[in-house]
C-alpha cells in the first residue's frame, strides 16, 4: 500500500512538470490576404512573463496595437492560464513578408515564437479587417474607378478617373499610392492631380464629398473581355470620436485607411474587317495628312526636304506616317521622326512627322506620287482615307539621263551618259622636276614634334578629369550599362518586329536567356511563379518581377490572338526597360 502511495505521488508530480511547460506562439488570421485587407496577430503564452519584445512588422503598418487580454480559470481543480498580446496590421505593398521573432521572458528564460511568411496579393472586393469592427468602422470612405467608356474599340481612347468620396464628417489630409493596376494589354498614362479639390456629389444616392486623384488614359492592346486591376491606397484621415469638448463639439482623431476600387472590365470591340483599306496601319481616331517640301526647283546633287506629317486626335504614338514613293533617280535618306504629341484626359493629340532629305541625280521634272493614309474613326465606325497631291519638283542644273525618268514609278535606274569633256581636268601627261631635299632641323615639321606634346598636355589633363568625372558617376554607368545588356538580349526581337510570331518567340527565349545569364540556371523550365520568386529573393521589387512575368504572359498570349505594331512595339520599349530596372537591381547568390 505504501509503495502503490509513492509509485502514484510520482506519477502526479511527473505530470504536472509536463502540464508546466512554457508555451509560446503567434498566430495570424490569414496567411494570405489583399493589400487593403487587415491582418491580426495574437502572441500567445501559457505562463505570465516579463519584458515582452514585438517583431519589426516589415512590409505592414501597425493600425492598432498591443492589445492585451488575459484568461485565469480553474475546471474541476485545474488551472489554465492565458496572456495575449494582440495587433491589428495594414499592408504597406504586395510581396510575401515574414513576421520576424517576437520574446518573452519567462522565469528568468528567454522564449521565442517561429516566424510567420504572409503573402500579400491584389486587393479584394471584399476586404475582411481582421475580427476588428472598431477598425473598419473608422471613417465613411469609397475608392472608385470610373470608365469612360465600357465597350471601345481597339486602340481607341478610353479614362479611367479615381474619385475617392469622404463624408463631410471625414477630413483627409493626404495619401499614399500602395497598389497601382499594371495595365498590362493596355498603352497607359498617368495623370495625377497634385491639388486636392473638394467637390460636392452622390455616391448610391446619398450626399457626399469627393476628390479627383488620377485620370489613367488608356489604349487597348488586344480585343477581349480585359480586366483593370484596382488602385490601392494608404489614406491619411481625420474623424469624429465619441468625445465632446465642453462646448459639445466632437473630438477628431489622426487614422489610415487602406483603400482600394474594385476590378473593373472593359470589353474591347475588334476593328472591322469589313472595308478595311490595304494600306491600314491601325491609326484610330481623327487624323489630317500633310505632305510638303522646302523647295520644288533645284539642281542635280542639291538636296531638299521632304516632311510627310500626320495631326490629330488618336494614338498618335502607336503608328508612323505612311512612306512615301520617289523617283528612282533621286537618292532617298532614312527618314527623321518627329514625336510634337501631348496626352491630355480625353486622349494623345498633336502631330508626328518624317522627314525625308532627297538628292536628285540628273535634271529633269519629276513627280513624287500622292501619299495615302488610312485611318479609323471610332465615332462613325468607318475607316477614312486621305490622298496628298502630287509633288512636281524640278531640277534645273545637272547631268542628263540617257532616258528622262520623270515619274516615280519606273524600277529601272537610267544609265548616265558621260559627256566627251567630262574628264578634260585631268591631266594625262605629267611634267615632274626634282627637288632638293629640305633640311629637317628647324623646318615646321621638326617645331610641330617639339612643341606637340606640351601643347596636349592641357589636353590630357581636361580629358582625364572628364574621365575621372565619368568613373565617379556610378548610376549613370550602371544604367548605361543596363541599357547596353537590355539591347544585346532584344537584337533578335527588335529584328523580327515585322512577323508577329517570330518576334514573340524571339522576345520570351531573350528573356529567358537573360535570366540564364544572370542566375546562371535554366529558367525556361520553371513556372513563372518560381522565377517570379528567384527574382524577389534576388533583391528585385515586386513591381519589376510582376512586370517581367508580364510580359512573358504577353509572349504566350500573343501566340494564339492578333496584335498590333504599336503593341509589339509597346511590349519590346517594356522589356527593354523591365530589364534594365533588373539588371540595376539583381543581386548575386
Amino acid at each position: 500500500m505504501k509503495t502503490k502511495l509513492i509509485f502514484t505521488s510520482l506519477l502526479f508530480l511527473l505530470a504536472s512538470h509536463l502540464f508546466a511547460q512554457v508555451s509560446f506562439v503567434a498566430k495570424v488570421s490569414k496567411e494570405k490576404l489583399g493589400v487593403n485587407e487587415r491582418l491580426r496577430v495574437d502572441f500567445e503564452m501559457n505562463q505570465d512573463g516579463d519584458n515582452f519584445q514585438p517583431p519589426e512588422f516589415n512590409g505592414f503598418r501597425v493600425v492598432a496595437g498591443p492589445n492585451q487580454s488575459v484568461s485565469n480559470m480553474w475546471i474541476n481543480g485545474k488551472r489554465t492560464y492565458s496572456k495575449t498580446f494582440s495587433y491589428f496590421l495594414s499592408p504597406t505593398a504586395r510581396g510575401t513578408f515574414t513576421i520576424g521573432q517576437a520574446s518573452i521572458e519567462i522565469d528568468n528564460e528567454i522564449y521565442k515564437t517561429v516566424p510567420i511568411d504572409v503573402e500579400v496579393v491584389a486587393a479584394v472586393d471584399i476586404p475582411k479587417d481582421g475580427d476588428n469592427t472598431d477598425i473598419a468602422s473608422q471613417g465613411d470612405l469609397h475608392l472608385v474607378a470610373e470608365i469612360s467608356k465600357a465597350s471601345p474599340y481597339l486602340n481607341e481612347a478610353i479614362t479611367v478617373v479615381y474619385k475617392l468620396y469622404f463624408s463631410p464628417e471625414t477630413s483627409i489630409s493626404g495619401y499614399r499610392v500602395i497598389d497601382n493596376p499594371s495595365f498590362a494589354d493596355f498603352w497607359s498614362q498617368n495623370i495625377d492631380n497634385n491639388q486636392i479639390k473638394v467637390q460636392e456629389g452622390t455616391y448610391q444616392g446619398k450626399p457626399y464629398l469627393y476628390t479627383v486623384l488620377r485620370n489613367t488614359l488608356l489604349y487597348p492592346q488586344k480585343t477581349g473581355k480585359i480586366q483593370i486591376e484596382p488602385l490601392s491606397l494608404d489614406v491619411q484621415l481625420q474623424v469624429r470620436t465619441n468625445r465632446r469638448d465642453i462646448f459639445g463639439r466632437p473630438f477628431m482623431t489622426r487614422t489610415n485607411r487602406t483603400l482600394s476600387s474594385l476590378n473593373r472590365t472593359v470589353d474591347v470591340k475588334p476593328l472591322p474587317l469589313e472595308g478595311q483599306p490595304a494600306n491600314f496601319s491601325g491609326a484610330v481616331g481623327t487624323f489630317n495628312l500633310d505632305v510638303k517640301t522646302n523647295k520644288t526647283k533645284l539642281d542635280a546633287r542639291e538636296s531638299l526636304e521632304l516632311s510627310v506629317e500626320i495631326s490629330g486626335n488618336g494614338n498618335l504614338k502607336l503608328f508612323r506616317p505612311p512612306s512615301i514613293t520617289s523617283p528612282t533617280t533621286f537618292e532617298v535618306y532614312e527618314p527623321e521622326f518627329k514625336d510634337r504629341v501631348t496626352t491630355t484626359e480625353s486622349g494623345m493629340r498633336g502631330s508626328i512627322s518624317e522627314n525625308y532629305t532627297l538628292v536628285p541625280q540628273f535634271q529633269g521634272d519629276y513627280t513624287i506620287d500622292p501619299v495615302i493614309f488610312s485611318y479609323f474613326d471610332p465615332k462613325s465606325g468607318t475607316y477614312k482615307t486621305i490622298t496628298s497631291g502630287e509633288l512636281l519638283i524640278e531640277v534645273e542644273q545637272g547631268p542628263v539621263a540617257s532616258t528622262p525618268a520623270t515619274g516615280s514609278q519606273s524600277t529601272y535606274r537610267q544609265p548616265v551618259v558621260m559627256a566627251n569633256e567630262q574628264f578634260k581636268y585631268i591631266k594625262l601627261d605629267s611634267n615632274l622636276e626634282a627637288i632638293d631635299r629640305p633640311r629637317f632641323f628647324n623646318s615646321v615639321a621638326f617645331w610641330s614634334l617639339f612643341t606637340g606634346p606640351v601643347l596636349l598636355i592641357p589636353l590630357f589633363i581636361f580629358i582625364g578629369r572628364k574621365q575621372k568625372h565619368l568613373q565617379g558617376d556610378i548610376a549613370g554607368q550602371r544604367l548605361k550599362k543596363a541599357n547596353r545588356l537590355a539591347k544585346k538580349y532584344l537584337s533578335e526581337a527588335k529584328k523580327n518586329r515585322g512577323s508577329q510570331t517570330h518576334f514573340y518567340e524571339s522576345l520570351e527565349r531573350a528573356l529567358h536567356n537573360y535570366l540564364k545569364a544572370k542566375l546562371s540556371i535554366e529558367t525556361s523550365d520553371f513556372s513563372k511563379e518560381r522565377i517570379e520568386g528567384i527574382l524577389l529573393d534576388r533583391s528585385v521589387s515586386p513591381q519589376a518581377s510582376s512586370e517581367f512575368i508580364n510580359i512573358l504572359k504577353s509572349c504566350e498570349y500573343a501566340r494564339y490572338t492578333p496584335t498590333t505594331e504599336g503593341a509589339i512595339q509597346l511590349d519590346y520599349d517594356n522589356a527593354v526597360e523591365v530589364i534594365s530596372t533588373i539588371d540595376k537591381q539583381i543581386t548575386k547568390a
